[in-house]
């Protein structure tokens, strides 16, 4: 007998319909002898409609009221599927993040999870019950409810999943598996048997939304074996752990969109030291740390913050995209990859990276050309494909 932890995301508990398909998914976990804790997100729209209705409030609303109202979504979705699973026989008890207690810090929208009290969970499966845990929410050392940022029940799971011992983190969502670059972009994508923690960490980090960054960090911290799978289809998904080895140089591109180009009269160790203590996150491009003007792009998501703090400064250029590579001493690719890029009419602006990954900044109109060429010239073409199972860190 196992300890899962299973975790279900918006789109999979999105109708009441879903919510009843995943109740029979959990029920087949549980008639495999195995315990059963499910972590949900809020039903698919929910955490935006909320977010709209304190936009039509406050445009810039109060971070600790605004979780307060989005910590709501997760409560109605765990409730449903545990009256879902009790009416089919199967004794469930839903669990608020107050109830579990998941101990988070203060950071209001964007919390990290400190700590993870197991007694109530343990007591619960110990007397057969199914948990069902609201993602996403915790509780500072005030007692304030805390949430996690965008995708933050996957962070939930790992870290019950870390505290409770499991043997597995299984993250069910949308599509089957983690691929090699977005499907819904690229047709020839495919999905990856395995993939190593460090370059899972990298995708997460660089666009692949699949999932979370903070949730393969923790993961990747506590060594929590990952495995993602289709809410809607039968499948053995992609497993993410450190136990991978292979020679494939190549195995993914991804994709930051809505990324926006801004100059701020500011020189750039002032600047970064401001975003810092705002808790905003850019890719600086100046290269001279004197410079009175700074250039850097940051998502549009962030835009409004940034213009709280530097509306006066600030001069908006454009939109653009970061294409990434990651890989294995992919830095070795940079000069055929822009030329690939140039020939195809599309402009590489500069570029970042390590060995493992490899960033290039282009205009936002050139994205979904890019990143076809991209994945069949480097991925596919360099065959990759046949490999994906079986892919390291050096």
């Amino acid at each position: 007998m196992a300890l899962l932890v299973q975790k279900f995301g918006g789109t999979s508990v999105g109708s009441i319909e879903r919510i009843e398909a995943v109740a029979e998914r959990v029920i087949k976990a549980r008639q495999c002898g195995h315990q059963v804790v499910v972590v949900l997100s809020a039903m698919a729209g929910e955490t935006n409609r909320l977010l709209g209705l304190a936009k039509q409030i406050d445009a810039i609303p109060t971070p600790r009221e605004l979780d307060v109202l989005l910590a709501a979504g997760e409560q109605v979705s765990i409730a449903l599927l545990a009256m879902a699973l009790n009416k089919r026989g199967y004794s469930a008890t839903s669990l608020t993040a107050d109830q579990v207690v998941i101990h988070t810090d203060s950071n209001f929208n964007n919390a990290t999870i400190h700590e993870v009290e197991t007694q109530n969970m343990t007591t619960l499966l110990g007397q057969g019950n199914i948990v069902v845990v609201a993602g996403f929410q915790g509780r500072d050392i005030d007692g304030n409810v805390t949430t996690l940022g965008r995708g933050g029940s996957d962070t939930t799971a790992v870290a019950i999943a870390s505290a409770l011992n499991a043997d597995e983190c299984q993250i069910f969502t949308d599509v089957d598996g983690v691929y090699s670059t977005d499907p819904r972009i690229v047709p020839s994508a495919a999905r990856l048997d395995v993939i190593h923690f460090d370059y899972m960490t990298c995708m997460a980090r660089l666009g692949a939304k699949v999932l979370q960054l903070q949730s393969v960090e923790y993961a990747c911290q506590h060594r929590v074996p990952l495995r993602v799978l289709s809410s809607f289809e039968e499948g053995q998904g992609t497993l993410v752990n450190f136990d991978v080895m292979s020679n494939q140089n190549i195995i993914g591109v991804a994709l930051q969109r809505q990324q926006v180009l801004v100059n701020i009269a500011l020189p750039a160790t002032v600047l970064n030291e401001q975003l810092g203590l705002y808790g905003l996150t850019a890719w600086n491009l100046s290269t001279n740390s004197s410079d009175d003007i700074s250039q850097i792009v940051i998502s549009n998501d962030d835009l409004a913050r940034l213009r709280l703090v530097f509306d006066s400064k600030m001069r908006h250029i454009g939109m653009v995209s970061i294409l990434s590579l990651i890989g294995k001493d992919i830095q070795q690719h940079l000069a055929s990859v822009q030329m690939a890029l140039q020939e195809a009419g599309i402009t590489v602006h500069t570029y970042q990276g390590d060995k493992k990954c490899l960033s290039l900044l282009i205009n936002e109109d050139d994205h979904l050309a890019a990143v076809d060429l991209v994945h069949e010239k480097f991925v596919v073409d360099g065959q990759c494909l046949g490999n994906l199972s079986h892919l390291a860190v050096s």
